[in-house]
């Protein structure tokens, strides 16, 4: 069988590399396979480096939309969906970052983990008819071999002799019933009596570590491609999106989080609403400011409240709703201008206005909305002047109470001390760059 091997670049579609992953993506992996490299223990046994290689599969790109996990004989899977009643999209054989013995190389591909990943697709693919399987991988944790199930389909699937014969091991009309006799005597004289060229995305991870526990972000670039191969888009030939506008999943989903909204099913439709009772924190934008209204009364202020829902609890939670999206509004308009002020001043980090140290509290976001943003610098409070001396004037609508804000609250009026669980794919990170939890 005659080897071709392919770079990492070249074997993801062109397309798909051009979307640049955000900033977040690439720390969530950095952080992860930073931990897959912290817990390899070559004294440790097979199972425990699968069980590590999971994980980062599973934290970085595939909980909960693909269920990974090992399957018959197979080591692991990727699934196509959720739970195993899906496909199989991916098969891997793994084996201990110590064991070269059974690995192949780029230059002898006929060891036995390859024999034991023929074994395995024949069986999904031709015991189990599935026709979604796309790549098929060989790793040990460091080096890494992809296989395209283009390939093994041409070269495996549609020999007629190899297929015979695993359908009468598989059936027990051979001479033994071992996979060692599969290995021996089909597999390993196929691949050296077959001339068809096979195609190989061959790494090592071991090349990438220092970039990986480099400090900075320079070099994240050099990540991307390593990044990619390993994503649902690549490996689960997953449609992908190259708007660069268009809403990243783990934004959205904190964001409904901070806001103290959820997405549900009902039937075909995706529907956003308030948590459920049991679910529900206080810290949440929306549950801090129904806390607000209903204690201080502020319903009997608002005239129109009926339009509002047709009890007082339905009210209560879209007046919230609404104001809200009115603070978020502003909070995001203002995430955009801040980077826009950074960028046209040179990266100049002074620019920075939205950090903790000065807006440490709901009254600063309030004092910044209003008596900042809404008011030319010259007429500017003395105290606001040098402290947000960068931040220009905005002529806008958007930095004006509106009329609910009138007859109810202000974001100032919000609860500081009140609480929200961190999620548990957070891009929040503290002093040390560390994922925040708790």
């Amino acid at each position: 069988m005659e080897i071709s091997v392919c770079h990492i670049r070249k074997s993801i579609n062109k397309a798909f590399l051009k979307v640049k992953p955000n900033r977040s993506q690439i720390e969530t992996f950095r952080e992860n396979i930073t931990y897959l490299f912290d817990q390899i223990n070559e004294s440790e046994s097979e199972e425990f480096h699968k069980n590590i290689i999971r994980k980062f599969l599973n934290d970085t790109w595939y909980s909960p939309d693909h269920y990974v996990n090992t399957k018959g004989r197979a080591d692991l899977v990727i699934h196509t969906g959720k739970d195993t009643g899906t496909s199989v999209g991916v098969l891997f054989e793994t084996k201990k970052p110590d064991n070269r013995h059974d690995m192949p190389t780029i230059n002898n591909i006929n060891t036995k983990a390859f024999h034991e990943l023929i074994l395995y697709y024949l069986r999904e693919r031709i015991t189990g008819k599935n026709l979604n399987i796309k790549y098929l991988v060989i790793t040990n944790i460091y080096e890494w071999f992809i296989f395209s199930s283009h390939d093994f389909e041409r070269i495996f699937a549609n020999d007629r002799k190899l297929t015979r014969d695993f359908a009468d091991f598989e059936e027990g009309r051979m001479a033994d019933t071992t996979t060692d006799f599969f290995y021996r005597n089909i597999a390993e004289p196929f691949i050296t009596e077959n001339k068809s060229q096979l195609t190989i995305t061959y790494f090592d991870i071991r090349d990438y570590e220092h970039i990986i526990r480099s400090t900075g972000n320079e070099n994240d670039i050099k990540l991307v491609s390593l990044y990619k191969v390993f994503s649902p888009e690549h490996l689960l030939k997953l449609p992908y999106s190259n708007d660069s506008n268009s809403l990243d999943k783990t934004f959205y989903s904190e964001l409904l989080h901070i806001l103290g909204l959820e997405e549900t099913k009902e039937g075909s439709k995706k529907i956003i609403g308030r948590k459920k009772e049991n679910k529900r924190n206080s810290g949440s934008l929306i549950e801090n400011a129904i806390n607000i209204l209903r204690y201080e009364d502020c319903l009997s202020q608002i005239p129109n409240r009926p339009d509002y829902g047709s009890d007082t609890d339905e009210q209560l939670f879209n007046i919230a709703l609404e104001l809200s999206i009115t603070w978020l509004n502003r909070i995001l308009f203002l995430k955009l201008l801040e980077g826009q002020l950074v960028k046209y001043n040179g990266g100049n980090k002074d620019f920075r206005f939205l950090g903790i140290e000065k807006i440490p509290d709901f009254d600063e976001l309030n004092k910044l909305f209003f008596q900042v943003l809404a008011v030319r610098t010259e007429e500017r409070h003395e105290s606001l002047k040098k402290r947000y001396s960068n931040i220009p004037y905005l002529n806008s609508s958007l930095f004006e109470p509106s009329a609910l804000e009138h007859k109810s609250i202000r974001i100032s009026n919000l609860d500081d001390s009140a609480l929200i669980p961190v999620t548990g794919n957070t891009v929040l990170k503290d002093k040390r760059g560390k994922r925040v939890s708790g």
